[in-house]
């Protein structure tokens, strides 16, 4: 989608001179110039010139003068046309410092650099049989020669034969296809072609394969751009009677023969291989000539090639572009021939040279979508009586779009750029149109309408010649360019013939006539005091040596033309800017602007440095009431990402980024379709909707009416809660699009609160105004809301007189089982059956089922309603409110679903809790929580179990307790002693405690024997139970011990609030001249440290090193130390934490088996403990170092001196983040391993009752 545009172009003129070849030196920035001529001995004499190249592309007019540098003598080759240039090669060798020119007569020549000084040609070699043609590789490393007789040479620089072989050869090479006999073409199957093509030939033989009656004769070599592969394009040796043909063949770097391509009739000299490495480019003529290819007469193709010689597609060049016909100028049988073709260095344009009776041209083609695009058209310069012609034709080695052309006395460079010529006129009125130019014929498409895919298009305006243009204008127009406020697209030649097209009407407003300046770039307005006439502004050069600016008013009729006149610009390199206003150039940076009134350029501003593009908008000045301006900007990165932004500071028009496929280009923006047109590399069109263009309209079209921001959002598939991010109260007294938008607000990113807070003000709304009406939307906003409240919904239903429409839209809002199991589960069988007849449910599904349940209690009925809807606890409560005939299903169905801590809740306070009790603790025995089945049994008052289970505990202490309260024999305590040493000791210790009690004693440790005789066997004393102890001293102690835990913990709950409290403001103006490099995050409740100044040694002695360790142990505050201190300190308040939960672990159970008093006291130490475990989990999570990654490369950073203060500095940074992240994070008990689950089931139950 885009066009070609002459950006700028310079000339130099060699006086007396014949230019034949040209050359840049890319390391002395300068241009060698070959003019020769024919000396009275007929050897050839060879002018070498020089010019330097301007530093700047934009700044052309710096260049130095062409200067005559040496001289060249050398033997003609008389046995070529005297059009051909004597000089076959003229190279630039950096690394040598010489330039070497060949010549067709056989002498290779080298001039050394000597300080930039003249100095003369010296002749290296010379080959007696002349030489056919000569090549350079990309890299200079490489010469190929064909010489005279037929031999392929190939040298070093230093002009070293490599290899040396014959060109003429009927070998095909060595990439030789392979037969792998699959059988002849007439016995393969030909698909619809039918028998005919399986007997037509596959190809022409060889000897009637002949060439062009334009073919020069003369070999060309093409290196392709890595420099790894060549191609030689020649014309076979007359045997005979046969006829001529032009042979390619592909060698490598060594000169090896790697493929002949197929014989093509009518093939001709052009020869050029594509830099990217796909394509070798030719020439074909059809026609009756012998040896032509089959086709229309005067049918002319640019043919490819592989590197294999397979052919590779074709264009036809276009007759009617070349507007010629038959002639009887001999080489020119119809009236034009193809000189040369060549490869822009990027691989994106390639020139095709067109010799015609009328003069030279040269034809710039693009391929877009396997489609080849005539972009560009350039004449040589020419006179009256005397056709142009050019003698040389050549891109830059390194500036992708600088062609150089040469005529005998004048050098002519011209720089292009592309460019995408688009509508630029201003919503709600722009089109998105896009014109581009194919030869006489502009492709336009407006992308606001349609998106058609190149090299199709909306439609093709085709350029017809007029009597009024000048002679010798092409059919190429050289620039485009739309009027800023109407469809009116102005078209330019270089000849200065310019027509305007109403793109509305097809009908051309009227003509106008320029200077003879060749013109390259053209821009149009509209007046605004009369909408009929159209300001032109064209930029060229001059025959002055400068840049011309033509400004001309054109009307309907050609005599009302106005043209103004225009001070010259004096210099070279102006460019047209892009304006609203008045006609804008620029050039370096320096805007100018042209003023009417005046006819004066008035300076306006710099910018100091070129710019590519420069755009000038209007901005609205400040009113009580200013429009909001939005300026958005596309663009493709390297890295395949599209980002556009917005320079509005408003928050809800976000910037966006996407990825592209790498080598996308934007073709054009429509800001009324909120689109962005981009065109992939291989040429298909994209169109996409950029986020903040999006945002942008909508915000505008919600300001001014919300229904228009809904509808805009719709078409945009953006999410509705944009809208409820931007005014989230838009839509409580608005219906308008209301079940679309609750839809999108519950499926959107918003927070459940925000969702079930805009439902219900939007349901509340319309019950309000009419319920009937708004039932659908009122409905939505039931099943939206999170959680959804579809019981409340189907309530709404049983309050309308026609249901059916209503019941219809929830079952499509919900799932038709989802909702009939709602339905039940409101124990309402009317609404059931409205909703399974409404949902087409088979009657035989659910129809003795609700049979079944009308026979049933009205408690038990809804007891096997919500065991069937898998509501067990619920279906538990309704079954307890049947009556206690079904106690025993009761207590199957908790054991069955494990509802312990539910039964609880409901039998609390009442006979059967024992029961339910004694279930909960045989579960918890069965999972093997011995301790916590115990305090249920004790609970429970079931004794016996409750032992069982402190004997699996291991919970001796409380074993024997039990067993003292329920008075239990003494023998049966001594086995059960013996049996819990048996648990604590190894097989067999339990046996011999009386030899330990014994050992004990003979050691005088008398009182650790009679403890373990006591509490193991009861064999040297007596247990004696005193059971007013309990309430005198156990009971007031156990809370003592309580309280003394609750201390303990408000103790630990200072520290925290002092090591991680709030911040002090007092620190904010802290002195940062401290020994420490980074304030740490704890400083905020620190001290400001005093300066001290850094030690200059390097390294500690021992003393110093305990030194320190006893400052970071003492962790002042305000040190770089502080932080380690702290944390440290926090893994020991953590230490502390872990012995309190022991304790109150330990103490929580024995709590639960005194008063109420005590059981309450437990419930409140679990709830504080476990309160204060969440409080130092918070603080750890905020206070511990995360692991922060870099992808900084250490390597990358430049490394300080050895012995310096940052060296010293970073080394103890260094330290102190490794002695940082040494401290482990602390692992903090939160679960459920120190609770008490009896507790846990209870708590729900009290709660309730209170």
């Amino acid at each position: 989608m885009r066009n070609i545009a002459l950006s700028g172009t310079w000339r130099a003129t060699v006086d007396g001179g014949n230019i034949t070849t040209t050359v840049v030196d890319l390391d002395k920035g300068c241009l060698w110039i070959a003019s020769e001529r024919l000396n009275a001995d007929a050897d050839v004499e060879v002018d070498i010139y020089k010019r330097e190249l301007p530093n700047d592309a934009y700044d052309i007019d710096d260049a130095g003068p062409t200067e005559l540098f040496s001289k060249l003598v050398s033997t003609a080759n008389h046995s070529v046309p005297e059009s051909c240039s004597q000089v076959i090669s003229l190279k630039a060798l950096i690394e040598e410092e010489s330039l070497v020119a060949i010549m067709r007569g056989g002498d290779i020549a080298s001039m050394k650099f000597e300080d930039g000084e003249p100095s003369q040609f010296e002749v290296i070699g010379s080959f007696e049989d002349g030489i056919q043609a000569a090549a350079w590789s990309p890299d200079d490393s490489l010469l190929i020669l064909v010489t005279g007789e037929g031999k392929l040479i190939v040298m070093t620089p230093a002009f070293d034969v490599l290899h040396e072989s014959a060109l003429h050869t009927d070998e095909f090479g060595e990439d030789a296809p392979i037969n792998v006999g699959w059988g002849s073409k007439q016995t393969q199957f030909h698909g619809s072609l039918g028998k005919a093509a399986a007997q037509a030939p596959s190809a022409p033989a060889a000897a009637s394969v002949g060439i062009s009656p334009d073919d020069d004769l003369l070999t060309r070599i093409s290196w392709r751009g890595d420099g790894t592969l060549f191609a030689i394009s020649t014309v076979t040796p007359s045997a005979g009677d046969a006829i001529h043909r032009r042979v390619l063949r592909v060698y490598n770097r060594e000169g090896a023969l790697q493929a002949t391509a197929e014989a093509v009739p009518g093939l001709e000299h052009a020869l050029s291989w594509r830099p990217s490495g796909n394509l070798i480019v030719g020439t074909q003529r059809f026609g009756t000539f012998p040896g032509g290819g089959k086709g229309r007469d005067g049918r002319h193709d640019v043919v490819f090639f592989e590197k294999n010689g397979l052919r590779h597609g074709e264009f036809g060049l276009r007759h009617g572009t070349l507007g010629v016909g038959p002639s009887d100028v001999p080489n020119r049988k119809w009236g034009y021939k193809v000189k040369d073709v060549g490869w822009s260095a990027d691989s994106t344009v390639l020139s095709v040279w067109i010799e015609e009776d009328a003069g030279d041209t040269v034809q710039l083609w693009t391929i877009g979508n396997y489609h080849w695009y005539l972009k560009h058209e350039v004449a040589a310069p020419s006179t009256p009586s005397v056709p142009g012609r050019l003698t040389s034709v050549s891109w830059h080695p390194e500036n992708a779009l600088q062609l150089l052309l040469t005529t005998k006395a004048e050098i002519i460079s011209r720089s292009y750029r592309w460019e995408t010529c688009t509508a630029t006129a201003k919503a709600p009125n722009d089109t998105g149109t896009v014109a581009v130019v194919d030869g006489s014929s502009i492709l336009l498409t407006p992308f606001r309408m349609q998106n058609v895919p190149p090299p199709m298009s909306s439609h093709k305006l085709t350029l017809q010649p007029s009597s009024s243009a000048p002679a010798r204008t092409l059919t190429t127009p050289s620039h485009l360019s739309f009027s800023s406020s109407e469809e009116v697209l102005a078209v330019l030649w270089e000849s200065g013939y310019v027509e305007l097209w109403n793109l509305h009407t097809r009908l051309a407003i009227g003509r106008g006539v320029l200077d003879s300046v060749h013109f390259r770039e053209i821009a149009i307005w509209t007046d605004t005091s009369s909408a009929s006439v159209m300001r032109i502004a064209a930029l060229g050069h001059g025959s002055s040596g400068s840049d011309v600016l033509e400004v001309l008013d054109v009307a309907g009729s050609e005599s009302a033309d106005t043209k103004f006149d225009v001070p010259p610009l004096g210099s070279l390199g102006w460019r047209l800017a892009s304006s609203e206003g008045a006609v804008t150039i620029h050039r370096n940076g320096s805007v100018r602007e042209f003023d009417v009134e005046s006819k004066q350029l008035v300076p306006r501003l710099d910018f100091g440095k070129a710019c590519d593009v420069v755009r000038t908008i209007k901005v609205l000045q400040p009113s009580l009431s200013p429009p909001e301006t939005t300026l958005f900007l596309g663009f493709t990165r390297s890295g395949s990402l599209l980002s556009a932004t917005s320079s509005s500071r408003r928050t809800d028009v976000p910037s966006e980024r996407r990825r592209v496929e790498r080598g996308s280009r934007i073709v054009t923006s429509v800001p009324s379709a909120t689109s962005l047109v981009l065109q992939m590399p291989r040429g298909n069109l994209e169109t996409v909707n950029p986020r903040p263009m999006v945002m942008a309209s909508v915000n505008a079209d919600v300001d001014a009416q919300l229904s228009q921001g809904v509808l805009d959002v719709q078409e945009t598939r953006i999410d509705l809660n944009v809208i409820v991010d931007r005014d989230p109260k838009l839509f409580t007294n608005a219906s308008h699009y209301i079940n679309l938008f609750l839809t999108n607000l519950g499926q959107g990113s918003q927070p459940p609160e925000i969702i079930s807070e805009l439902c219900d003000a939007v349901r509340a709304q319309l019950e309000t105004r009419d319920l009937e009406r708004y039932i659908n939307s009122i409905l939505t906003a039931y099943v939206v809301k999170r959680p959804s409240d579809l019981e409340a919904g189907l309530r709404a239903l049983l309050q309308l007189r026609a249901v059916e429409d209503a019941v219809k839209y929830i079952i499509f809002l919900v799932d038709a089982d989802t909702l009939f199991d709602v339905a039940l589960g409101m124990y309402d069988f009317a609404l059931v059956l409205l909703v399974a007849q409404h949902a087409q449910k088979d009657p035989r599904e659910y129809l003795p089922f609700l049979r079944e349940l009308r026979v049933l209690e009205k408690f038990y009925q809804r007891f096997r309603i919500d065991d069937h809807l898998k509501r067990y606890k619920s279906a538990l409560q309704n079954l307890s409110l049947a009556g206690a005939d079904y106690f025993d299903e009761i207590t199957i169905y908790i054991e069955k679903h494990q509802l312990y801590e539910t039964a609880l809740e409901i039998y609390n306070d009442t006979e059967q809790l024992p029961e339910i009790l004694d279930l909960y603790g045989d579960w918890l025995f069965d999972r093997r929580e011995f301790s916590q089945a115990a305090l249920v049994f004790v609970d429970a008052r079931r004794s016996k179990k409750a032992m069982l289970a402190y004997e699996k505990a291991l919970l001796w202490r409380e074993l024997f307790e039990i067993a003292q309260l329920e008075r239990v024999e003494s023998e049966d305590i001594v086995a059960m002693a013996y049996r819990v040493a048996g648990a604590f000791v190894p097989v067999g210790l339990a046996l011999a405690l009386t030899n330990l009690v014994e050992d004990l004693a003979s050691k005088k440790r008398y009182a650790e024997a009679g403890q373990v005789l006591l509490d193991y066997a009861q064999d040297a004393i007596t247990l004696r139970s005193h059971p007013e102890l309990l309430e005198e001293i156990i009971h007031p102690a156990s809370l003592e011990a309580r309280s003394q835990i609750a201390d303990d913990l408000n103790e630990m709950r200072e520290q925290l609030h002092e090591f991680y409290g709030t911040e002090d403001t007092a620190l904010h103006n802290v002195d940062v001249m401290t020994d420490a490099s980074a304030f740490t995050a704890f400083t905020r409740y620190t001290a400001a440290p005093s300066t001290s100044a850094a030690s200059r040694t390097t390294k500690r002695s021992s003393r110093s090193k305990r030194k320190m360790e006893r400052k970071v142990g003492s962790g002042r505050k305000g040190t770089v130390d502080e932080e380690e201190y702290l944390l440290k300190s926090l893994t020991k308040l953590a230490a502390r934490l872990a012995a309190t939960q022991d304790e109150a672990a330990a103490l929580v159970p024995h709590l639960l088996q005194f008063t109420p008093t005590h059981r309450a006291s437990a419930r409140e130490l679990q709830n504080e403990v476990a309160t204060f475990a969440h409080e130092v989990a918070e603080a750890f999570s905020e206070a511990w170092p995360a692991v922060v990654e870099t992808d900084a490369d250490p390597g990358e950073l430049e490394a300080p001196p050895a012995d310096s203060w940052a060296t010293r500095m970073a080394e103890r940074e260094r330290d102190r983040d490794r002695a940082v992240k040494a401290i482990t994070k602390p692992e903090l008990r939160l679960g459920e391993a120190w609770r008490t689950r009896l507790l846990d089931a209870t708590a729900a139950a009290n709660t309730k009752e209170s």
